[in-house]
């Protein structure tokens, strides 16, 4: 006994699951691992853990799992500790959210132990997973198939608030453990259920393995651990090329570098998208190898402007130089109405920007104005103006040119990626465009040595980036 309490100890220890003190939810489902799991906690008494019995009854086995959730009940009340039990109805969350029941079951215990480690102020959730349940997590992964990320399996920590401190034991080592206390617990007669993937590995898959290695549930479990080290050191690589790759983060989307990313190892560039998936989703359930390969293909396309969706209702958007991933439920910003400048003053803009009018005196080099600024004759360009978003057919008399220019022709010129062409404001004056805000501004309008009064406008987007 004292070797297991010596090692869950010493693995808690080592990845800093526990701190003295801590309040705890034990999860216990009343099965052999859990029962161990309550009874090891409870020993380790230098940690001083404030526990708290938490069981899901998923309700799919009738009077058996009524009949887990009071054992579970009263195995907390034993020992002295405050108890939280609910009910879940696993199938038909299965059947509503297209799950298997074992991820339904899954969702719905983690959601529930969320839930009780808020209600009691719990820093974290003890989950009774153990070395051989991380052999089968591999192999199960590996039969679904899965890169680093997938095969690192079950980390000692997960989001923060879920620890597995079994991970050190073996099954054989908890089987003995609990012998050697006499400690009674429940059997679950669907662990016994071959058609769930996970039960064949167990019953079918591993003791095959056996034969060629008696310890391939060690070395399996082993393996997963060295993945994620691995992984740790793959994902701080990925973050840092996030940082040198993204051009824009916010509420609607990520906008990534495509230079950037094509000089970006393979490898880091898949992690990339995953990432850019999951800040634009927030999840990345259906996101499969397949869908990482189209967006890899979208990157490095010849062509400009690319479209496709990947699953979770992220459109992911090429247009020239940038790839844009966004959720399929964000709308756009729009120029609802016409905005109306009277004179000098603040106008704010649809992007949560502000356009910015003042009248001054003629700026000694007006070529070095940046483009966000512009100078007109008040004069040749009168207020009222006209502020509204482009509309197909919009032409300009750009300066130092004779004819006029279609506003679209501008934006192929400059690579404006067609979703960001809404966003810049056009200005009118007299019914005639003066300034294509950041990229031109019209003839008839420009400041001369005739001028007798000129106003400079000026567009402050919220994002703070440039609009060219």
């Amino acid at each position: 006994m004292r070797s297991v309490h010596a090692k869950v100890l010493a693995f808690s220890t080592e990845h800093s699951l526990f701190t003295p003190g801590d309040t705890v939810v034990v999860a216990v489902s009343g099965g052999a691992d859990s029962v161990a799991l309550l009874d090891i906690l409870i020993s380790l008494s230098d940690l001083r853990l404030n526990l708290v019995v938490a069981h899901l009854n998923h309700s799919l086995r009738g009077a058996e799992s009524d009949g887990d959730e009071r054992f579970v009940a009263d195995l907390a009340a034993s020992r002295g500790l405050p108890f939280a039990g609910e009910k879940a109805d696993v199938r038909a969350l299965s059947i509503r959210e297209r799950l298997s029941l074992e991820d339904a079951g899954r969702r719905a215990r983690y959601e529930f132990f969320d839930r009780v480690a808020t209600q009691y102020g719990a820093r974290s959730v003890a989950l009774a997973h153990h070395a051989d349940d991380q052999a089968e997590t591999l192999l199960l992964r590996l039969l679904r198939g899965a890169g680093v990320t997938g095969l690192s399996a079950m980390a000692p920590r997960r989001d923060g608030r879920f620890v597995r401190p079994l991970l050190t034991l073996s099954r054989s080592e908890i089987e003995g453990y609990l012998h050697g206390r006499g400690l009674r617990f429940r059997i679950d007669s669907s662990n016994a259920d071959t058609a769930f993937l996970r039960n064949r590995i167990r019953h079918e898959l591993i003791p095959h393995l056996v034969r060629f290695n008696p310890e391939i549930s060690r070395r399996l479990a082993v393996t997963a651990d060295l993945l994620a080290v691995d992984e740790e050191v793959l994902e701080t690589v990925a973050d840092e090329a996030l940082k040198r790759t993204a051009r824009e983060h916010s509420g609607e989307g990520v906008i990534l570098d495509v230079a950037g990313l094509l000089r970006e190892p393979r490898g880091v560039r898949y992690r990339i998208y995953r990432r850019a998936v999951a800040l634009a989703m927030g999840t990345l359930r259906g996101l499969s190898y397949k869908h990482v390969l189209q967006i890899d293909g979208l990157v490095r396309s010849p062509k400009p402007n690319l479209h496709i969706p990947v699953p979770g209702g992220v459109g992911v958007v090429r247009a020239y130089g940038l790839v844009t991933f966004k959720a399929a439920g964000v709308a756009g910003i729009e120029w609802e109405d016409e905005l109306i400048i009277e004179g000098p003053g603040c106008y704010p803009l649809p992007d949560g920007g502000e356009m910015v009018i003042d009248v001054v005196s003629p700026p000694a080099d007006l070529v070095t104005l940046p483009s966000e600024r512009a100078c007109f004759d008040l004069d040749c360009a009168p207020f009222p103006w006209v502020v509204r978003g482009f509309r197909p057919g919009d032409r300009i008399n750009p300066l130092g040119m004779t004819g006029t220019k279609k506003v679209k022709d501008i934006f192929i010129d400059e690579k404006v990626p067609r979703e960001r062409r809404r966003l810049v404001p056009l200005v009118f004056s007299n019914s005639e465009l003066v300034w294509v805000c950041g990229y031109r501004t019209g003839h008839h309008a420009r400041v001369t040595e005739k001028t007798v009064c000129t106003v400079l406008a000026e567009v402050r987007t919220s994002t703070g980036i440039a609009l060219k």
